[in-house]
């Protein structure tokens, strides 16, 4: 079962996620290894996240200061998708408010990007964005506030990250996704929702897709188009990556319509708003997200409907909500705080 595999996987990444948070609380050092001397970046960190508010939809749980730790998965050894090697940041030179003169970035932008998609900006100097601004349908402003520009390119405002370039990633500076966190409950064969022997508390489960490009398990998203408002975002990428909607027949495509729109007009929980520790980033472009909780309560909508997966997503199921599971990217501490939200077993 998969599932075991993620049981082993996130056993150190939930406690190292305790220590870090004990530590920051105390106002120390986040780090459990001494700063600077780290070698190497492991790709399974704990995250940290901003505090923020959204109208569109209902918040209620707080978040750690954006501050407190330096983003990790930005910095695994290897960039994903090749055989480029990171420069090495160890933990205190991170932030661009260190000197450092020795810093030596390699260079990397991928060929998919290189060859100019329509999707994808193009090389800076070829054109003349806006940072910090709508730019034209192109929103370039990052929910972590203003960042600098030096020399024409945007810097990550989390600090540095080993590599320069764009990699796998289309804009320059924030690019833009839409995370949509799918709940139901675990109910037995009479419909009763099922507790955890552990906590007591009742079993969420939410809809997961196994990406094609790490092997890793996470939640359906995707890329916010220019000019697209997240909250439809949010409904198009679900319906693509978990329902396979683009493959359905007219009929099949309509009943799934009736069934997401019923659901996606519920209100909403906004899990997160902000900078995501993404192993695609880099020193000039990074992750952002609005990640939004819409929660199946009577199990009336998408939970009678058959997942399948889209193009983008290796297999999809309906997954136990637990600590114990080992996500890609910040997703395993976004499904913490909705289980949190919604009184469910952690």
């Amino acid at each position: 079962m998969y599932l075991r595999g993620m049981v082993l996987a996130g056993l150190g990444r939930h406690w190292i996620g305790r220590i870090r948070l004990a530590l920051a609380l105390l106002g120390l050092p986040c780090t459990v290894c001494t700063p600077g001397i780290r070698p190497a970046i492991s790709c399974s960190p704990s995250q940290c996240f901003a505090t923020s508010t959204c109208h569109l939809y209902t918040t209620s749980v707080g978040t750690m200061p954006s501050a407190v730790c330096p983003h990790i998965k930005s910095r695994c050894p290897v960039y994903p998708g090749s055989k480029i090697k990171r420069f090495s940041v160890p933990d205190d030179k991170v932030s661009w408010g260190q000197s450092w003169p020795q810093y030596s970035p390699v260079s990397y932008t991928d060929p998919s990007i290189t060859k100019k998609p329509a999707w994808a900006d193009l090389d800076v100097g070829a054109f003349s964005p806006k940072f910090n601004a709508l730019d034209g349908k192109v929103d370039r402003t990052s929910f972590e506030g203003n960042y600098t520009v030096e020399k024409g390119k945007p810097l990550n405002p989390r600090g540095r990250t080993g590599v320069t370039g764009r990699g796998l990633l289309g804009r320059w500076g924030p690019n833009h996704a839409a995370d949509p966190i799918v709940t139901r409950w675990k109910v037995d064969a009479k419909g009763k929702k099922i507790s955890h022997p552990a906590s007591k508390k009742p079993v969420l489960q939410f809809v997961s897709i196994k990406r094609k490009d790490c092997g890793e398990w996470a939640i359906p998203g995707g890329m916010v188009d220019p000019g697209e408002l997240v909250s439809l975002t949010l409904q198009r990428e679900f319906s693509e990556e978990a329902l396979n909607s683009l493959a359905a027949s007219p009929a099949e495509r309509a009943k799934i319509h009736e069934r997401i729109t019923k659901l996606f007009k519920s209100p909403g929980f906004q899990v997160y708003k902000g900078y995501v520790d993404d192993p695609r980033n880099t020193d000039n472009a990074w992750m952002e997200t609005v990640a939004v909780n819409f929660h199946d309560d009577e199990g009336s909508s998408v939970s009678e409907l058959p997942l399948q997966a889209g193009d983008d997503a290796g297999q999809v199921r309906w997954v136990d909500v637990d600590s114990s599971l080992s996500l890609y990217a910040s997703h395993s501490h976004f499904l913490e705080m909705v289980a949190k939200e919604r009184h469910a077993h952690w």
